[in-house]
């Protein structure tokens, strides 16, 4: 069964060789439709694709080149091909499968009545058949591996990117090292300056104990040493300012490309996105350097030292100290106050995958991290909550709510709650309450309940000697609703937020929200479902996406804008709901009753009815798909299926399934057990064949609810009775005879459908029907 585009995209990026290993007919299968359609157009009625699928790993076995150019070869292949269909012939007969006998039946007959005297035409067409196929799969390989290639290329280019900053980590860590070994030898150096100055002095006061001349000697040696002096204070400070100017460049790439990719990275992964890299990395980036630092202040408070013991004019220390000071204390405090991130965003346990959507009067969660893992920090950093602080939309803005935060606001960032060790604090019981103003009504303003964003600010303050740096973080805006029916619209509303903005503060987005481009929301409506599945939602189902909310004429083009309004407020098309409720509608169908059919990739879903047919009239008949209901605003799908000719299709779509029916009923059962009545036909299931041509049972199989045990017929006797004939739910559409099949096509019944239609007529119904239709 098809996987959505990231799973194949994996799948071959992973298991590439292996999946060219497979039958050649197995892999064409597994493509996407703009390929499948290229292999529909190599099969006409010369050489039907029945053949093709049913012989297929017999077909690609045989040396079709050397038959197309040796006529008692292609005669020899010819006959073993008709042997081949009637051992299929046999297999369907065993089946008791009429329809499959019919067509191979007839699919012989042409064989025969077209190459019985010229076997290298058919040897040929099969021949330009396969290698077409060939040219098909090598296409779309081709494909895949230029996305597969673009993806390879950035992922290298984030590990090049992640090495060359850890090595400009390194490289600060490394300079600090060095730094502190130069002031070790510059205190030694003046230690012995000032040993040797002492020295020189007392001598000076002892008579003739020195001579005139070795006092000159001492004096020069004394002056050379003051040279060296400075000049290692010199050198001193002068690494000092360089290793501040390579932290300074490091920690602006952490701070404004590193993090700042991170937080967009949250926002992508808030909305259903890919997950979010881990924390870790950075952290490790943020304390390195946040250690550098630290050991900065102590050198320079070393050297401050060495010139309180010994100065001179012009001392490089004395004129350098307090820039290098004023430096380091403000790189170090851009360090910490950056650091102080929201690891979790705000988020409702009871709904996981709809975040930054509070309902008031339920508990909430969230993590707030520092990055900076200082062991002195651990248990002194006390972190406050507060909702809307200074928010001038709450000025600004007519009829904006305001809210109360319940719960224990305040709470201590330690390194022990964390399971990997972090620094962090996790709010796990906060609750919202609405403030109600007497005589003031909220939904005056020009913001309705889930256009008004709101956020959660978080403070702190961290303090150390001669040292105090107040730190705040902001959540991501959230949406406050006051009843559940409300979160479909405000789940929107944070999808076009953190789809278009990257700016926390922007509370006012919604007075006039910008227009996103269809190559965007595309890609957020397919994370809709790739996040709460196993699969996103392939090119042709955005194709029919876009045409619904852009218009047949737009293509789906990638640049046509959309405006929020068309998104989520306007009714679509001649509906009565928006196109985002019908998409929630069927996310949550697809959640609760289909979830098993949408990852095998057996619900085609988003088609438009004129693909529809477009697909249908050329298969078998039987042959249906599964695509959702564009009229229900909660939810619904519905099937199609074809009979007739070719030449005359026939389309026949069932009543759309909503969530009422099936809860009663599996949808797999429903397709199962599905029939169609007219007077005097019995009921039969015209469903036979998953579009393109995976047999039903194939298909749906292993969905089937079990089998059970047929009781005797009013065994009240039975210690198990409870005096009930047992009832079993089945779906049956009634029709006018006219819109069936002629009576020489319908198909026989299966023993298991004659049983089936024999628990719900009387046997003397069915003798009737029979008499009647054989007698006319």
């Amino acid at each position: 069964m098809c996987n959505g585009y990231l799973g194949r995209q994996l799948f071959i990026l992973f298991l590439l060789p292996p999946l060219f290993r497979m039958a050649q007919w197995y892999q064409l299968q597994q493509l996407d439709s703009k390929f499948l359609e290229q292999v529909h157009q190599l099969y006409d009625d010369s050489f039907p694709m029945e053949i093709r699928q049913y012989l297929a790993q017999w077909l690609e076995n045989q040396d079709w080149e050397h038959a197309a150019n040796n006529v008692s070869f292609a005669t020899v292949l010819f006959h073993d091909l008709l042997s081949q269909l009637d051992d299929q012939f046999s297999r369907f007969l065993i089946e008791n499968n009429f329809l499959l006998q019919h067509n191979i039946r007839k699919s012989k007959r042409n064989l025969q009545d077209n190459f019985q005297e010229d076997p290298i035409q058919m040897a040929m067409i099969i021949c330009s058949c396969l290698k077409e196929e060939r040219k098909i799969l090598s296409s779309a390989r081709l494909s895949n591996q230029m996305e597969v290639g673009s993806i390879q290329n950035t992922v290298i280019g984030m590990l090049d990117k992640q090495k060359e900053l850890d090595a400009e980590v390194k490289g600060v860590k490394n300079h600090v090292i060095d730094v502190e070994q130069d002031i070790k030898t510059l205190e030694d150096m003046q230690d012995e300056y000032d040993f040797k100055c002492k020295t020189l002095q007392n001598r000076e006061h002892e008579s003739n104990s020195t001579s005139q001349e070795e006092y000159k000697k001492e004096q020069m040696h004394l002056n050379k040493m003051f040279l060296s002096l400075d000049l290692k204070r010199k050198e001193v400070v002068n690494k000092i300012v360089q290793l501040l100017n390579a932290t300074e460049h490091t920690q602006t790439a952490l701070i404004n490309e590193e993090l700042v990719e991170w937080k967009r990275r949250q926002q992508t992964a808030c909305i259903g996105g890919p997950p979010n890299a881990c924390l870790d990395q950075l952290q490790n980036w943020f304390t390195i350097v946040a250690e550098s630092l630290q050991q900065v202040r102590q050198q320079l408070k070393k050297l401050e030292e060495l010139e309180q013991k010994f100065t001179y004019d012009p001392d490089p220390i004395t004129k350098n100290k307090q820039v290098l000071q004023d430096r380091t204390h403000s790189l170090f405090k851009q360090l910490i106050q950056s650091s102080f991130v929201v690891e979790r965003q705000p988020c409702m346990p009871t709904h996981p995958q709809r975040p930054l959507v509070l309902k008031t009067g339920v508990q909430f969660t969230v993590k707030l991290r520092l990055l900076v893992k200082l062991q002195e920090l651990n248990y002194n950093l006390k972190v406050k909550v507060l909702f809307d602080k200074d928010v001038s939309e709450k000025n600004s803005v007519k009829g904006f709510r305001k809210f109360n935060i319940l719960g224990t606001s305040t709470k201590v960032m330690n390194m022990e709650e964390s399971t990997n060790g972090s620094l962090a604090a996790e709010f796990r019981h906060l609750q919202l309450k609405e403030q109600k103003n007497a005589g003031s009504r909220t939904n005056e303003g020009p913001l309705i309940v889930t256009e008004e964003l709101h956020s959660l600010s978080f403070e702190t303050q961290l303090c150390q000697p001669g040292l105090v740096i107040d730190l705040e973080t902001t959540s991501l805006p959230i949406v406050v609703i006051s009843n559940v029916s409300q979160l479909p619209s405000g789940w929107a509303s944070i999808l076009w937020f953190n789809m278009l903005s990257t700016d926390p503060k922007n509370l006012s987005f919604f007075l006039n929200p910008p227009y996103a481009k269809w190559s965007k929301l595309s890609e957020v409506l397919s994370w809709q479902f790739s996040s709460v599945t196993k699969r996103g939602l392939n090119a042709d189902q955005l194709s029919m996406l876009g045409e619904k909310l852009l218009g047949p004429t737009s293509g789906g083009s990638h640049d046509c804008l959309i405006p929020w309004t068309r998104f989520c407020k306007e009714n679509i098309n001649d509906k009565n709901f928006p196109f985002w409720l019908w998409i929630e509608g069927i996310l949550e169908l697809i959640k609760k009753h289909l979830l098993c059919l949408w990852n095998d990739g057996c619900i085609m879903g988003f088609i438009s009815k004129e693909k529809e047919r477009t697909l249908l009239k050329d298969q078998s008949p039987g042959t249906f798909l599964l695509r959702f209901s564009e009229s229900s605003r909660e939810g619904a799908i519905t099937f199609t299926w074809v009979e007739g000719s070719q030449i005359e299709p026939q389309f026949h779509s069932v009543e759309p399934y909503t969530k009422k029916e099936l809860s009663a009923v599996t949808f797999p059962d429903i397709i199962r057990n599905y029939k169609v009545m007219a007077a005097e036909n019995i009921p039969e299931n015209p469903l036979r064949f998953l579009y393109p041509d995976i047999p039903k049972d194939n298909a749906f199989g292993k969905y089937y609810s079990r089998p059970k045990e047929a009781p005797e017929p009013m065994d009240l006797d039975s210690p198990k009775g409870n005096g009930y004939i047992k009832t079993e739910l089945i779906s049956v559409s009634e029709v006018h005879p006219s819109r069936l099949q002629s009576p020489e096509n319908l198909l026989p019944m299966s023993p298991e459908e004659f049983d089936e239609v024999s628990r719900m007529v009387d046997p003397a119904e069915i003798d009737t029907v029979m008499c009647s239709a054989y007698s006319s």
